[in-house]
């Protein structure tokens, strides 16, 4: 398959007698943006007490392989802790544990309540380890309503989308490009730390799209985000303050399979006046599609750890990693792909096949940190390294097996090389690639 390479002042004597001038009130000055709220406190709290409570269950099973190495007897609770005084003591260290993260916490809680700018503007750091935070841990906080916990949102120049704001705005179209970031990141690190351009930017413009971020919580299920992001999607083309007659998306890593499970969700969902109808071009920067080779290695290890009664206790801090993680494993779209076994089970690799939605041109750009040459050593390192992450053959939708093979069209495939897989993000190279894609005449959608 062919791909491209992307290589007067008025003198003293004629002064003006001057009015008074009334005095003016002070202007109220906004909140203060704020590294750490009580909220990211609370939060912390709760993480803490949850890690120490599982990090006890991880020694208690440490402390029962020990004891049957030894010849003594043990004997495992329905809850696979132990029984007997070894159970009690380590139930004890958990129980007072909660009991002191609740009061934590309520104390907590009513601080926040009292506090006099609880929602005070963020600042990028915060939002760039709450982003890293979430991909890792995720589904716990979601799970667990913690504070830390990102909210999906939709949102436009840097603050969330209220579009009866935007009412009269020169700045919308009817053109809406939506910008998705990979895991445990964010939508401001689409932005250029030297520029201050974008992608997005340089899409407005050049070609008048409006762009709107998606921010997430990406250690979410990729089903769960993409069945979120649909109605998200859905809701904006209702509030849109003008007609919208087309959407464009730009997805970074694991943003483009949430945007591929929205697709095939609302796909199926068949929901009247669907936001699918409207959507036009759909670029993939450095997506796993077929999967991604360390999340695999990652569930090795684990299984590995969990071979040997002396290791095994310990394979449970490596299964911490959130629910977005381990769906990268072989690319998981659909609930029904995980819900059949556990995250953790050493089964085949197993998924349902889904195609790129039909009607809309889709386009995929792989990355390479080795330069182009045809060598033996290039091939090898675009075989299996690629970006660093995504190996070139799953960025492009390339797979052995028909049936999971995405139908990119070879002119709508390129590869641009000595480049990283966070550098697809802002670099000049993939903003021009985009500017080319979507300035194309537009194809009939055949449904």
């Amino acid at each position: 398959m062919a791909v491209a390479t992307i290589l007067v002042t008025p003198t003293a004597h004629h002064r003006m007698p001057v009015a008074p001038v009334a005095p003016v009130a002070p202007a109220t000055q906004p909140p203060k943006a704020r590294h750490l709220r009580l909220s990211d406190v609370r939060g912390a709290a709760r993480l803490a007490i949850t890690g120490t409570q599982g990090v006890s269950r991880v020694v208690e099973g440490v402390h029962a392989s020990v004891l049957r190495t030894l010849g003594l007897p043990v004997r495992i609770a329905p809850d696979g802790g132990t029984t007997g005084l070894t159970g009690f003591v380590y139930g004890s260290v958990r129980r007072v544990t909660g009991w002191v993260g609740n009061g934590l916490d309520a104390t907590l809680a009513q601080l926040q309540s009292l506090a006099k700018d609880p929602q005070a503007p963020s600042t990028p750091r915060r939002d760039a380890l709450l982003a890293a935070l979430n991909g890792v841990l995720g589904d716990q906080l979601a799970a667990t309503d913690n504070p830390l916990a990102t909210p999906m949102s939709l949102r436009f120049q840097n603050q969330p989308l209220d579009c009866a704001a935007l009412q009269g705005n020169p700045a919308v179209t009817g053109k809406v490009v939506l910008m998705v970031h990979g895991l445990c990141m964010n939508d401001l690190q689409w932005l250029s730390g030297s520029t201050g351009a974008s992608h997005a930017s340089e899409l407005a413009a050049t070609l008048g799209y409006t762009p709107v971020h998606l921010r997430y919580n990406s250690g979410r299920h990729i089903s769960d985000n993409g069945r979120e992001l649909a109605l998200h999607l859905q809701q904006l083309v209702a509030q849109w303050p003008v007609q919208v007659v087309e959407i464009a998306v730009v997805a970074h890593s694991m943003g483009g399979l949430v945007v591929r499970s929205a697709c095939q969700q609302a796909q199926a969902s068949n929901a009247p006046g669907n936001w699918l109808a409207l959507l036009k071009k759909i670029a993939f920067l450095g997506t796993p599609h077929h999967g991604a080779p360390l999340e695999r290695a990652g569930h090795g290890i684990d299984l590995l750890l969990g071979a040997s009664r002396w290791s095994a206790p310990l394979a449970k801090l490596g299964q911490v990693r959130s629910a977005g993680i381990t769906d990268l494993r072989h690319g998981h779209l659909l609930a029904q792909d995980w819900t059949s076994q556990g995250r953790f089970d050493a089964a085949p690799a197993t998924r349902t096949p889904v195609p790129l939605p039909p009607g809309v041109q889709c386009f995929a750009l792989a990355a390479s940190t080795s330069a182009p040459g045809s060598s033996r050593s290039h091939q090898l390192r675009d075989h299996w390294v690629g970006d660093g992450l995504v190996p070139l053959a799953s960025a492009l939708g390339q797979h052995p097996d028909a049936s999971l093979q995405l139908a990119f069209a070879p002119e709508n495939q390129a590869i641009v090389h000595e480049m990283g897989h966070l550098q697809l993000l802002t670099d000049g190279r993939v903003t021009q690639r985009l500017l080319a894609w979507f300035d194309a005449v537009d194809q009939p959608k055949a449904y």
